[in-house]
């Protein structure tokens, strides 16, 4: 069995509230991965529903799926979405027999021990249709701070490694590429030198408002960055 994604966390809501100003930043990776999310969709790790609304709005998405363990994040998910479907547990709660098109999961993986593992029942959902794993991870084991392991974070990736799990679980990459450098000095700074323990509102505000839109368009426009706070990987399954 998977063990729960938040299991080794000490703390209770992961930063919802902060991270509720970051709309920019949600945007930008459900664009990313947009030429993948198409047909049925299983969101992993679908917290209070913050990427599910986003998935909700694209039409070509005809099925969406959400996936969450955490009971309580459930049942905020459901005031907020009765209508969606949302299943609580972790992969191990869907039927072998299910296929998809695309699985995305955004800041999920480094919360579970046995990623690779992980990785392994991504493939096996995606095989019948070779459909593509959308995910995202926090990347740079140097940055690893201890709001990492307050969250639960077993790891931060580096992406040479990560191509060999992906492709050990049964993957052929499609991307990979390094995500947000100015946020890897940015978190390098609060969380490694500064030793922060959350996040604040008004800067994930700013960050997302003013610095992170003009980020993104120099990296998807002109030059993919050498390192990043995270890590963008599309996978399809074989």
């Amino acid at each position: 069995m998977t063990a729960p994604p938040n299991v080794a966390a000490a703390t209770d809501d992961f930063e919802f509230t902060a991270l509720r100003e970051a709309n920019h930043y949600r945007a930008a990776l459900i664009q990313e991965f947009a030429p993948y999310l198409r047909g049925a969709v299983l969101e992993i790790g679908a917290g209070i529903g913050q990427v599910t609304q986003l998935l909700r709005r694209r039409p070509e998405v005809r099925t969406l799926a959400a996936l969450e363990p955490d009971g309580r994040f459930c049942a905020q998910l459901r005031r907020s979405l009765p209508d969606q479907w949302l299943v609580q547990g972790t992969v191990d709660a869907l039927s072998p027999a299910s296929s998809w098109d695309a699985i995305l999961s955004v800041n999920v993986l480094e919360h579970i021990e046995t990623d690779e593992r992980e990785l392994e029942r991504y493939a096996r959902l995606l095989a019948a249709r070779h459909g593509v794993l959308c995910l995202f991870v926090p990347a740079r084991p140097e940055i690893y701070a201890p709001i990492d392991a307050d969250f639960g974070h077993y790891r931060r990736y580096v992406r040479s490694e990560l191509r060999r799990r992906l492709e050990r679980a049964g993957f052929d990459p499609l991307r990979l590429d390094y995500f947000n450098c100015v946020g890897y000095f940015a978190w390098w700074l609060n969380f490694c030198v500064l030793r922060k323990r959350s996040f604040e509102a008004a800067k994930v505000r700013f960050f997302d408002r003013v610095i992170f839109p003009v980020v993104h368009a120099l990296e998807s426009r002109l030059l993919r960055p050498p390192f990043g706070q995270s890590l963008i990987a599309a996978a399809r399954a074989r």
